[in-house]
């Protein structure tokens, strides 16, 4: 292996800031799993709260964040964009749905102390009331729509030249970015995922498809306008050191293909899991009873065959 591979493998950059709160995070999230385990024992698994793929999903979501931001990867985006580009997409579509698809609220609430669980319960109880001002407002501030465009422009605004090379010539800048990108994303997912705590109205799933449907164009189209750039967009990657010989067009050209076909399957993925929940769903409602379509009237409604 040669010094500066061995030397990129080995720069891994233990945060505090990042590494104590995904720490805390995943002791509540797996003590509150193990507690509300126990109590559901004799439930049966399919409809058990705690179960094995939450926790796995939950921990997998925190693994992928951590990797994304004290891996060789952070360290790499500074100078290559294919790098960047991969951590954005680790921290918008690969992170947040993993974490929302654990349902963390219950289980980290059943991860702290007795005493402190009964008060942030009591409180969210309150503050969560239907007819809480709290709600109302936190409702209106997080609905669907206003989410998903913030979530959009953050996506795309933050690939504009000038903010673009802002952040990756200030780290102050770049842990805005990265706020910026994860915090609305956790938003978009949970409105698709449906995790609590649930104060919007449910999603049936086809509109749950079309919510994820409608973030692909711009994603897509972001990446191809890099993809199919003549020249670079950002200055920054023309000032720094470039390993492995790879010129800064091409990693241009990497960059926006991987918006524009991993980062578009993301969500394709996703709603091809959602038409599959859908489709399983249908299959397993109780067939009608024959004595609500089997009348004289029913059989000569409109539309019928009645050949």
């Amino acid at each position: 292996m040669d010094p500066v591979t061995r030397a990129v493998l080995l720069s891994w950059e233990w945060r505090v800031e990042v590494v104590l709160p995904l720490a805390l995070l995943g002791v509540l999230y797996v003590l509150g799993w193990r507690r509300l385990r126990r109590r559901t024992r004799s439930v049966r698994a399919a409809y058990r709260l705690a179960n094995g793929w939450r926790l796995a999903a939950y921990l997998g979501g925190l693994a992928v964040v951590l990797l994304a931001l004290v891996s060789p990867i952070d360290v790499l985006g500074g100078q290559f964009f294919f790098m960047h580009m991969i951590q954005h997409l680790f921290l918008v579509m690969l992170a947040p749905p993993l974490l929302m698809l654990a349902n963390p609220l219950p289980f980290i609430l059943w991860g702290l102390p007795e005493k402190w669980r009964r008060t942030a319960g009591g409180w969210l109880s309150t503050a969560l009331h239907r007819k809480s001002s709290f709600r109302r407002s936190l409702r209106s501030v997080t609905g669907p729509g206003l989410v998903w465009l913030l979530y959009v422009v953050f996506l795309v605004g933050w690939h504009d030249p000038n903010l673009y090379n802002a952040a990756l010539r200030s780290e102050f800048v770049h842990d805005v970015e990265h706020l910026s990108f994860f915090l609305p994303a956790m938003l978009y997912w949970w409105h698709v995922v449906g995790a609590g705590p649930r104060i919007h109205r449910q999603f049936g799933r086809p509109a749950r498809m079309a919510y994820v449907i409608a973030a692909i164009p711009p994603t897509m189209f972001t990446g191809i306008a890099i993809a199919f750039a003549e020249q670079p967009i950002y200055s920054y990657y023309l000032s720094v050191p470039r390993p492995w010989n790879l010129d800064v067009l091409s990693d241009q050209r990497i960059s926006g293909i991987i918006m524009w076909i991993p980062g578009s399957m993301m969500y394709i993925v996703a709603v091809l899991i959602l038409a599959a929940r859908w489709l399983r769903g249908e299959e397993n409602k109780p067939p009608l009873p024959a004595t609500k379509w089997a009348t004289d009237e029913r059989m000569a409604a409109p539309g019928l065959d009645r050949r």
